[in-house]
């Protein structure tokens, strides 16, 4: 699967008023500031698509893209297109704690009650343990009944030996409250490392999507 164009649509304040639910769609949350955005911008190839910052707590909206992508199967071209969403961040303290519920209520609501949403995508900090706020957010997710997988980002920002052990902490963590392990990637937007590996996984995705729709 290749990415031919990708932009930006537009930013929601409540699922009510997202795109129409006609594409398959996929959502990347995580703490603020653990890179969700430039995480977006190296799967998509655009550095300029999502705004990146060092504040955290700029994304406080529902941020849609547009992604077309093409793909050549036994000789035969096919394009295809899908969302990617960009979620606020979980977690944020230096917001009064009216403005951290109004955000909690917006993104619980978008997950439970957004139809076409196929995954959602958790984004873990690779720099650190297990920390207890990421674990809280899946438990939330499995109360909800929404399927998700993880991310492990900026494993450029340590060694490779401290990335792969906090992330394999992490899953030990899981593995006390979980029978069932999603799958995950260990990640860094800067080398690119985890680019193939998860846009496969979103093209697997979107062919059982369009298969059911034909069906």
């Amino acid at each position: 699967m290749e990415i031919t164009t990708s932009k930006y649509l537009i930013s929601s304040p409540k699922v009510e008023d997202c795109p129409k639910p006609d594409k398959p769609e996929y959502a990347f949350i995580g703490r603020s500031n653990v890179g969700k955005s430039s995480l977006i911008n190296m799967l998509t190839n655009n550095a300029k698509l999502a705004k990146t910052s060092g504040s955290p707590g700029k994304t406080q909206m529902i941020n849609h893209f547009e992604i077309k992508t093409s793909s050549t199967f036994e000789g035969k071209e096919s394009t295809a297109s899908f969302y990617v969403v960009d979620l606020p961040g979980y977690g944020y303290a230096k917001v009064s704690q009216t403005q951290r519920n109004k955000w909690e209520k917006m993104i619980e609501n978008y997950l439970r009650l957004r139809e076409n949403l196929i995954a959602v995508f958790v984004l873990i900090d690779s720099r650190h343990e297990p920390q207890n706020l990421d674990l809280q957010f899946l438990r939330n997710l499995g109360e909800w009944g929404v399927a998700f997988n993880i991310i492990f980002t900026k494993a450029d920002k340590s060694t490779q030996k401290e990335a792969a052990r906090n992330a394999r902490s992490f899953i030990d963590e899981m593995k006390k409250e979980w029978e069932f392990i999603p799958r995950n990637f260990m990640t860094s937007a800067v080398k690119f490392t985890g680019r193939k590996e998860i846009l496969r996984y979103i093209e697997e995705l979107n062919q059982e999507y369009f298969s059911a729709q034909t069906n």
